[in-house]
């Protein structure tokens, strides 16, 4: 069995949203990452990943973003407590609203970066690294 998360490569005037996640999440604490989420059961649900991902970046960081959300990239993980995860990213467009941390017990920060910002930063997984990159390929 599978968690299902998925993962939003926010794009605001030729930068990405990324978070620096909370210390104590139970997984990647206080690593940089994209605003993301885990899909819960909703029974008979359409475009259930999009509903998701656009609940859980308005939860996280107060914005909206546009309807026009585009695929990147899936990968799977194991978390620290074993749980086998399939993760989905999907490339967004920031459409409207403050950003700021609406959720300190999962977002300590948020930053605009651009994209060389992010790849050469010491401080940023290889994962955000890849996803980025991928994104970068992908743009509306």
């Amino acid at each position: 069995m599978f968690i299902v998360n998925v993962e939003g490569a926010i794009r605001k005037d030729d930068k990405w949203f990324i978070i620096e996640s909370n210390k104590k999440e139970e997984h990647a604490s206080g690593l940089l990452s994209l605003v993301d989420g885990k899909v819960e059961i909703e029974g008979n649900s359409s475009n259930i990943l999009e509903k998701t991902l656009k609940r859980e970046i308005s939860k996280e960081i107060g914005i909206k973003i546009k309807e026009n959300l585009k695929y990147i990239h899936s990968a799977s993980f194991v978390t620290d407590k074993g749980e086998n995860v399939v993760n989905v990213i999907f490339l967004c467009e920031y459409e409207s609203g403050d950003f700021f941390v609406k959720q300190p017990d999962e977002v300590e920060k948020i930053f605009l970066l651009a994209a060389e910002e992010i790849l050469n930063n010491p401080q940023a997984p290889v994962f955000l690294k890849e996803y980025i990159k991928y994104a970068e390929l992908v743009l509306f």
